[in-house]
């Protein structure tokens, strides 16, 4: 049967069956963590993600005989694209049947909409921000996920090499051993910092207070941080007051870090949580009529693996040993609550400074994945 490309109206009912396809394709796999459904259905609905004040987009999904075998959106950032000097199209939210014509349908169709908005490229899997899911797995396919990474089937990385698809940048994530205490030259070093710079440690246990006093400044630090960053989208105020309201509730404060200077000026901040993969995989993505439970309690309970979700640090101060001062701030913290493993997300493979961090620790490199890119 041919395939039929259908484009989505961004309806919660389609935008639904977008969302749900992209989770039952993995279905058995033991691997695969889904998304919450009504989050991912939020950043694809115009009316609840501002990025669309910055960003068209466009989802189709294909079918064939009447069911469903792939899905891909069409992302054009406007705000990426204006301070780079680029015309480039982004892809995301892609998944695919091992068929040459569904894959090829899909692209296709994504890339025919791209160029006749002036796109000269195409890039992905990214989303609308960072703060999005990126990064085609290609190493690691026997690791299970975490919420904030795409996990995919081995065959994609084939599916878009044989379109002509080409490596434009690869991140690499770590599993790292959670030390029985602090090491001593981490310590060392944190010490040195903290009395060469006159940094501080601020920890709370209010999110109304630390929302008051740093909510927009975290955010800021982050765009300020992560600015020369591959496709660094930098968020809009609209979207950070987006960001903390969506975030804020669920995280646990003793497992977020805030390093101020002598003015209480913000200089880095540390970001993690307790690790949600096996509570969204027992959830389906599905808050009701249970999931929130196994939510709650991966949240409020105990979990042995906690996720580096994020870790920014002002320009002037990197490479001078803040990072340690926050580790030193969050390891005690986690040696209590029981984590085992500490899951590091997306690290740019080049970013020798990032990993640097984690020399003092024991730890291995269990995953790898790609941003592709190919000319229009």
């Amino acid at each position: 049967m041919a395939i039929e490309i259908k484009a989505l109206t961004p309806t919660r009912k389609e935008l639904a069956e977008y969302v749900q396809f992209g989770i039952d394709l993995y279905d058995g796999n033991d691997c695969f963590v889904p998304p919450l459904i009504a989050d991912e259905i939020a950043t694809l609905s115009p009316g609840d993600n501002p990025a669309f004040e910055h960003c068209e987009a466009q989802s189709w999904m294909a079918y064939r005989d009447g069911k469903a075998v792939g899905r891909i959106t069409a992302i054009i950032n406007n705000l990426v694209n204006q301070k780079e000097g680029s015309q480039v199209m982004r892809f995301g939210w892609v998944d695919f049947i091992d068929d040459d014509e569904v894959v090829d349908a899909l692209f296709d169709t994504a890339s025919e909409w791209g160029r006749k908005r002036g796109c000269t490229a195409i890039i992905g899997p990214m989303g609308f921000s960072d703060l999005d899911h990126e990064g085609m797995l290609i190493e690691g396919f026997d690791e299970m996920g975490t919420m904030a990474t795409i996990y995919n089937y081995p065959y994609y990385q084939k599916q878009v090499e044989r379109m002509g698809f080409t490596k434009d940048v690869d991140w690499i994530e770590y599993r790292i051993k959670v030390p029985d205490a602090i090491p001593d030259k981490y310590k060392r070093i944190a010490d040195i910092v903290k009395k060469k710079y006159g940094l501080k440690v601020k920890k709370y246990t209010s999110r109304k207070k630390i929302k008051e006093e740093y909510g927009h400044a975290l955010f800021d630090l982050i765009n300020e941080a992560y600015a020369d960053l591959y496709g660094y989208s930098p968020l809009t105020s609209r979207q950070i007051d987006h960001y903390i309201n969506e975030y804020l509730g669920i995280l646990r404060l003793e497992d977020v870090s805030v390093v101020t200077d002598s003015d209480d000026v913000l200089v880095g901040i540390g970001i993690s949580m307790p690790s949600l993969s096996k509570a969204l995989r027992r959830s389906g993505g599905k808050l009701f009529p249970t999931g929130w439970y196994h939510l709650w309690r991966a949240i409020r309970g105990k979990v042995d693996v906690v996720d580096l979700l994020l870790v920014a640090v002002k320009p002037e101060y990197q490479s001078r040993g803040v990072n340690a001062l926050i580790f030193c701030d969050l390891i005690p913290y986690y040696i209590a609550n029981g984590y085992k493993y500490a899951e590091s997300n997306l690290e740019l493979e080049g970013n020798e400074n990032v990993q640097k961090q984690w020399e003092y620790f024991e730890r291995r490199q269990h995953r790898r994945r790609r941003a592709w890119r190919k000319d229009l």
